[in-house]
């Protein structure tokens, strides 16, 4: 008989590192019927009939965010035979929340008590033989972390799964029980006898989803309607904050009994580095500093050492040579030469060269993230994005999209306040996402001679035009209103498994060589064509670059990008391979730059990449709009499933492109102007005026903002 064991728990409470322990290599990822949140699936290790299921972190079963309601749907309706409750050690009270509701579901339930390890190291106690007899559910220690315990779990829960014993039930209130078996009564008579309580519990809640699924009658929602007004007028209070105040009464029981704290009151470790890292002085230049560590190591120092071999050694002097003398012996064509050596491999060679550099900036990312710290970033951005009519939810999307602006933008889910979202979607993409770092090393290693401050420096402007954005967009009535709030649990420092963080980086490398394996292929096979191809002297076949069609192509509309200093063909046909792919804009120049071409290849890029951009600032200009303008067609096509407008989807790509045109205009002809490598002309007037009509917009009273009962008496 095989088995589903569901894990499920708070944010970070270890459920995901847990998840990675139990399956190792023996997962799989898709996404939830229906939906884009990511499903993950695993084999349990040793056990070929038993499947985990890792469900989203939720704080609880109502349905205010999509992934609590796709957790709920998939415990209600698939009905796993046990569920794997992870909680947080070092927080009992917050995350028994959740348990007292996954109890209710009629599902036998496993207590992991997580993070053992730093309990034990704050010298506190739980006692969990008390632990379980308060909830009525077999309770185990363990740390996921250190994998300690976790076989023991993964065995108690097969054995769980095979006694089909539901966890028992605490009681509520008397009044709050008579309510919830006349409620049984009149509406759950069709509903399996294991679930109807916790059906009754939501339509006391006033769930308007359960209702929906239970599609009750007119009438019988009256009756309900009139059972729980009853009881919120005897007991004063709302029926959704009657059973949570119950709950918590509840938990405050369980607590007191169960768990011993050594410091009480006292400062922990955590508290004690907090007061440093989350300081309202110090905390952004503690951020700012470990960023720009972190790119400094991956791009300039360890990351372009790996980079350079990769590129210089391995690519042009090991695996072109090989494949064209083989293609060459076996009497290939020249086309079919060309077409794999400066093709193929030159234009994957070199996104695929920078895999290394990703690779150390995803692997520190993970560090940062599975420490903890990443959690108190958000805090520190919530402080600074509330002011600009954002939360710090809004900052976890943008953290996601530094690694990949598709699962930055399925993150905005979180965030309840639509025109948040939508806000929050629009601009999570102008983080440079990992796509993105092959182009920010290029311009910084090749063309502006290995200077290691501009991927840091790119992170940051990233955040600054975002914070623009949105303080423009707040001001218009597509997107005025309160920021929605932001509650997040800080968890306590601990040091990250090397395992789940390589996991980690392993994901998201893999990522982006699957890409390069499809997209990138296709992108440089059609890339190379349009660039060997043309009519020249009437006829067909392979022409100079100059004749070639891509030639034609960006010759076309390379007027437009003049004013921003990269006015050639070459520069905007790269351009354009990056709507489709940020990382073919790297393997676009590669092929259009003769870095196929072994010799050639030796050969200072600075002076290849010449042809591209005539000074420097050009150079960044070139990138500064490629950062910022609209994103590959994968994120594209989240943002309209996201969005589920067409009128907000095409307002985003208008906004991301005329937005990103505007930057690097300013930057090329304001800056250039200042290093004197631009001439003052018609093209700097209007960089101006661009730069003032911003300011305008960033600084004018904002027009939807409610006036004060006082101004507005005042006025009258």
């Amino acid at each position: 008989m095989s088995i589903k064991i569901a894990l499920a728990g708070n944010p970070n409470c270890g459920k995901t590192t847990l998840f990675n322990a139990l399956t190792g290599s023996n997962q799989y990822v898709g996404n939830w019927p229906g939906v884009t949140v990511e499903k993950k699936e695993g084999k349990l290790k040793g056990h070929k009939d038993v499947t985990v299921v890792d469900l989203p972190g939720i704080y609880s079963l109502s349905p205010y965010t999509l992934e609590e309601v796709v957790s709920r749907n998939y415990l209600i309706d698939e009905k796993p035979q046990v569920i794997l409750n992870i909680i947080d050690g070092t927080n009992l009270e917050r995350n028994l929340y959740l348990t007292t509701q996954l109890t209710e579901l009629g599902i036998p339930v496993l207590i992991a008590v997580n993070m053992m390890d730093i309990v034990r190291k704050n010298g506190d106690q739980i006692n969990i033989k008390r632990l379980a007899e308060e909830t009525g559910c077999k309770v185990v220690e363990i740390s996921a972390l250190k994998s300690e315990g976790i076989v023991e779990a993964a065995n108690e829960a097969v054995k769980l799964a095979g006694t089909k014993k539901a966890a028992p039930k605490h009681s509520f209130d008397a009044k709050v029980e008579r309510a919830l078996e006349d409620i049984e009564s009149i509406a759950l008579q069709s509903v399996d006898e294991s679930q109807k309580r916790w059906f009754a519990i939501k339509l006391f809640e006033n769930d308007e989803k359960v209702a929906e699924k239970l599609n009750l009658s007119s009438g019988v929602l009256k009756e309900i309607s009139e059972i729980n007004k009853a009881v919120e007028d005897e007991l004063d209070d709302d029926t959704e904050s009657i059973i949570t105040n119950e709950r918590y009464t509840f938990i405050t029981s369980i607590i007191k009994d169960c768990i011993k704290k050594k410091s009480a009151g006292k400062l922990t470790t955590s508290d004690k580095i907090d007061k440093i890292v989350t300081n309202r002085i110090l905390a952004l230049p503690i951020f700012a500093a470990i960023m720009f560590v972190v790119y400094y190591i991956a791009v300039s120092s360890l990351g372009g050492i790996v980079t350079d071999w990769t590129n210089d050694t391995l690519v042009a002097e090991w695996i072109q040579p090989a494949v064209g003398g083989f293609l060459k012996n076996v009497g290939a064509a020249d086309w079919l030469n060309s077409l794999v050596v400066d093709g193929i491999i030159g234009g994957l060679g070199a996104p695929i060269g920078f895999a290394p550099q990703m690779a150390i900036v995803f692997f520190f990312l993970s560090i940062l993230e599975d420490c903890g710290y990443m959690a108190r970033v958000a805090f520190i951005m919530d402080r600074i994005f509330r002011k600009f009519g954002l939360s710090g939810k809004s900052f976890i999307p943008f953290l996601i999209g530094s690694g990949c602006g598709v699962p930055g933008i399925m993150a905005t889910r979180t965030i309840e306040n639509d025109k948040d979202r939508r806000m929050t979607i629009m601009t999570t993409t102008f983080i440079p996402c990992g796509a993105k770092l092959p182009v920010i090393a290029l311009i910084a290693g090749y063309l502006l001679n290995g200077c290691w401050w501009l991927a840091p420096l790119m992170y940051f402007v990233g955040i600054i035009v975002v914070i623009v954005s949105c303080i423009i967009l707040k001001k218009t009535s597509l997107f005025a209103g309160d920021p929605a709030p932001f509650v997040m649990e800080l968890p306590q420092y601990h040091i990250p498994s090397l395992k789940g963080v390589l996991l980690h980086v392993w994901e998201r490398v893999w990522a982006f060589l699957k890409k390069a394996g499809t997209i990138l292929f296709l992108c440089c096979a059609v890339m190379w064509f349009l660039g060997t191809f043309g009519i020249q002297n009437g006829t067909f076949g392979m022409v100079d670059k100059e004749s070639c069609f891509l030639a034609s192509i960006g010759g076309a509309i390379a007027w437009i990008f003049k004013p921003l200093g990269f006015g050639t063909w070459q520069a905007v046909a790269s351009s354009l391979s990056g709507f489709v792919a940020k990382e073919g804009i790297v393997s676009t120049m590669g092929v259009l730059s003769g870095l196929g071409e072994v010799e050639e290849y030796a050969a200072s890029m600075h002076d290849q990449f010449a042809q591209f951009f005539p000074t420097g600032i050009a150079a960044v200009s070139f990138l500064m709009f490629n950062l910022f303008d609209s994103p590959c067609l994968a994120a594209i096509s989240t943002m309209a499933r996201e969005m589920k407008s067409k009128k907000f989807v095409v307002f985003a790509l208008i906004f991301q492109n005329v937005l990103a045109y505007c930057v690097a205009l300013m930057v090329y002809q304001i800056g250039g102007l200042v290093l004197g490598e631009v001439a003052f002309g018609p093209a700097t007037v209007v960089a101006f005026i661009v730069a003032a009509v911003i300011l305008y917009f960033l600084f004018r009273p904002d027009p939807n903002k409610k006036t004060s009962y006082k101004t507005a008496a005042g006025e009258a």
